[in-house]
């Protein structure tokens, strides 16, 4: 039956979705266009309702299969995330959530037995996992591809292992981020909050190292496959750091929402990406096939591309900013 489960995780989706889009809850949940936002009408953000459905739909198939300490946290990061999209919450309570989410992954991994060091480490570097698709969760279709593609990638290299039930539990991540972008792609009828962005943010996170755990890749598996969304995100929070603006402040100076801006538009930005999403997965996959411990060639190669696509992007939104200003 578990073969059976992505299936059945992108069919729950887009129906709890069409339901919930058209019930009163969606007319009720609705993304405000502000500062930070790329669109200029209300979208009702109620996708992660439907992701969540049918992900827990075909977990359920599973079950034995599960392991408490990643099902737990995301529970939780879920109800909290929805009342969050549904009434708004102040951002200590949201971080408290995401940080008690982390600290249960840790415990209950095991992880903890490894040394102190080592899981205070991985709690800070989920806490940020948890938050990164929200943060990339700006523009259509971007978020729910990487849901796609990261996820059929872990997959893919649970499979290469024999692990087949772990690679159903992925797949079935990835399946229901492709039932979501039936309605999220380019024009995006819906969003997905952040009761789909920080659990996915976590599961990217949590299913990593469940995966390193067992053995079925290396530590730095995870680091590649998700690259995309860790180098934007990232990258830009140094640089508004240092900058000494409020990180909590919303924005539009991640790199995917400046290609947006200067012209690229949605779908265009979501197609580049998708292809670069692919391409470093595709290359962690081959590097799971080599010999070396640590890929630092690949990884010395990926930071030449994504340092040059960064300074490429500067400067085309140096001469945008410069055109407005004219």
């Amino acid at each position: 039956m578990s073969h059976f489960a992505p299936m059945i995780a992108a069919l729950i989706t887009m129906l709890v979705i069409t339901i919930v889009v058209y019930s009163k809850t969606g007319k009720k949940i609705q993304d405000i266009p502000n500062e930070r936002s790329l669109h200029e009408e209300p979208i009702p953000r109620v996708g992660g309702v439907g992701l969540m459905a049918g992900l827990l739909s075909a977990w359920a198939l599973m079950i034995l299969s599960l392991a408490w300490w990643v099902v737990l946290p995301m529970i939780l990061l879920f109800i909290v995330s929805l009342l969050d999209d549904m009434r708004g919450m102040p951002v200590r309570q949201r971080l408290l959530a995401h940080i008690v989410a982390a600290v249960i992954l840790v415990l209950g991994s095991g992880l903890l037995a490894q040394g102190i060091v080592l899981a205070l480490l991985v709690v800070l570097c989920v806490v940020w996992m948890t938050n990164l698709f929200n943060f990339m969760d700006g523009s259509d279709g971007l978020a729910g591809g990487m849901t796609f593609f990261g996820f059929t990638m872990y997959g893919i290299a649970a499979l290469m292992h024999g692990a087949d039930t772990q690679a159903m539990l992925n797949f079935s991540i990835g399946a229901a981020g492709l039932g979501l972008l039936y309605y999220n792609f380019y024009p995006a009828q819906v969003f997905m909050g952040d009761a789909g962005s920080i659990p996915l943010g976590f599961l990217s996170a949590a299913m990593g190292l469940w995966g390193w755990q067992q053995e079925l890749w290396p530590g730095w598996f995870p680091l590649l496959v998700f690259s995309p969304f860790i180098l934007d995100a990232s990258v830009t929070l140094l640089k508004r750091m240092m900058r000494r603006e409020k990180i909590s402040q919303a924005h539009r100076e991640h790199y995917y929402q400046r290609m947006v801006q200067i012209g690229w538009g949605h779908r265009n930005v979501a197609l580049f990406e998708y292809a670069l999403m692919f391409a470093a997965g595709a290359s962690a996959l081959f590097s799971l096939r080599q010999s070396t411990e640590w890929p630092w060639l690949l990884f010395l190669i990926w930071g030449g591309v994504y340092a040059g696509l960064m300074l490429v992007l500067d400067s085309r939104w140096n001469k945008f900013q410069r055109s407005q200003r004219g």
